[in-house]
């Protein structure tokens, strides 16, 4: 297996990793004291504000981008793309995302869209990498 194979579990895991950021503050506190509700996450994470929803906004970010990312490996993979080039791309496009999901949740929305654009791009550049050979 290679490396930009288990990156497609990684980038599996990010969304995860940002839903627990955006109930985070809620866990531990009594749902009818604001707490996290998890009768109703939905609703619940929908009353946030400021970071917390952020992070939510970043998680459904995460499961978007994770579709054709996971395409983008596996087509590279199929077409004879695999190699050292294909596994530092991927790595590249998981830092990327976690760059991101700092940046969200941090509110530099500026710095946040160039990020996003980056790791688009490099996830483009994945999926054609096998033409170039």
């Amino acid at each position: 297996m290679t490396l930009a194979l288990v990156t497609i579990v990684i980038a599996a895991i990010l969304p995860i990793v940002c839903a627990g950021l955006a109930k985070r503050k809620g866990f531990g506190v009594h749902p009818r004291e604001g707490g996290y509700d998890n009768r109703s996450p939905r609703e619940w994470l929908a009353r946030q504000t400021g970071p917390a929803a952020w992070a939510n906004a970043a998680q459904a970010n995460s499961w978007e981008a994770l579709p054709f990312y996971a395409a983008a490996v596996i087509v590279n993979h199929m077409l004879g793309g695999a190699g050292l080039a294909t596994d530092v791309l991927a790595g590249a496009f998981i830092l990327l995302r976690i760059v991101y999901i700092a940046m969200y949740i941090s509110g530099r929305q500026a710095a946040r869209s160039l990020v996003w654009l980056a790791a688009y791009a490099v996830n483009l550049a994945i999926f054609f990498l096998p033409l170039s050979k």
